[in-house]
């Protein structure tokens, strides 16, 4: 009898663990092959340089290359929709941004739910834009900018990387909470944007902190305020938009994610990874080189993130009667 009680116990435990060892031993495999990182952007970009990034990153400690692929287009949908049709193995992800929280209501008709259909993995960084005017335009503070702004409605121009950008939805939230009327201004692409700016051709821009910061420190433009709660290291004498309208915060953020499905184990391990990648102190100094703040998180937090920033910029998107192109 206790030779039989013993092989039963043994059987049991055997039973009851051999269901995990298939997920388990995926798990501990992977990576068996190179990892896709889909950038639904074009190359040269903030997205793009935090995939190569993050890429190596990987690269070197899991032993498998990370293929970087630029899929841009539709202001971001493209590439979405090229990872939410991937195979939920861990060999595709994507490079996340503000766009797919703004895009989920600025296009009428998607072919995916982004929540559904992308598995959160991990947040890196929350980069900071910046309230600036060109250098004539006779205002020093964000109060005596709205007060010039209400003087002057429908007469200041602002300018955007494009319809839905976060240059734009940040200035129709400012637009919205300050009570002022600025014209927006269109254009293909920051650089444009700026030299249009710099030279006086438009007078107000939201642009991120990243691709402005030497025309400020130049003088080139005028910055009034960050757009981010509190003030930040790059600008430490430069008050936030909030002071003098509670409640405002725009920013960009950048994240991994990976297609819908995705087995957890998977999941976790990349979300520790890169984790790690933002303790390390390169890696950190790079990202603060970039004009960010790290978001360490789990993908909890980062699928808390996105689906908060998804209801904000709905709001935004509906009040103002944003369109895509």
């Amino acid at each position: 009898m206790p030779h039989s009680r013993r092989r039963l116990l043994q059987w049991t435990a055997s039973a009851i663990a051999a269901p995990s060892l298939p997920r388990f031993a995926f798990a501990q495999a992977f990576p068996s092959k190179p990892i896709r990182w889909i950038v639904p952007f074009p190359p040269g970009g903030p997205a793009d340089i935090l995939a190569r990034l993050f890429g190596q990153w990987l690269s070197e400690r899991l032993g498998q290359p990370s293929i970087i692929e630029n899929r841009p287009g539709a202001g971001g949908n493209i590439g979405t929709e090229a990872t939410v049709r991937s195979a939920p193995d861990g060999y595709t992800v994507m490079l996340v941004t503000t766009a797919n929280a703004v895009n989920a209501t600025l296009y009428e008709k998607l072919n995916y739910n982004f929540i559904r259909d992308i598995a959160p993995v991990a947040a890196f960084i929350r980069v900071p834009a910046v309230l600036e005017v060109t250098p004539s335009l006779p205002v020093n503070s964000v109060p005596e900018f709205i007060a010039y702004a209400k003087a002057n409605p429908g007469k200041l121009t602002m300018a955007s990387a494009g319809n839905g950008t976060i240059q734009h939805v940040a200035g129709e939230l400012f637009k919205m909470m300050a009570g002022v009327d600025l014209v927006h201004v269109p254009y293909r692409g920051q650089a444009p944007a700026l030299t249009d700016l710099i030279g006086g051709q438009v007078q107000v821009m939201f642009d991120s902190l990243p691709a402005t910061i030497e025309q400020i420190r130049a003088g080139k433009v005028k910055v009034l305020a960050v757009t981010t709660a509190s003030r930040v290291d790059a600008l430490p004498g430069t008050p936030p938009i909030s002071d003098f309208v509670p409640g405002y915060e725009a920013s960009a953020w950048y994240g991994v994610g990976a297609p819908a499905g995705t087995p957890a184990e998977i999941v976790d391990r990349l979300n520790r990874e890169i984790n790690a990648a933002m303790a390390d102190p390169k890696i950190k100094a790079r990202l603060t080189d970039l004009g960010g703040t790290v978001l360490a998180g789990s993908p909890a937090d980062f699928r808390k993130l996105v689906a908060d920033e998804t209801d904000k910029w709905a709001k935004v998107v509906r009040s103002a009667k944003l369109k895509a192109d």
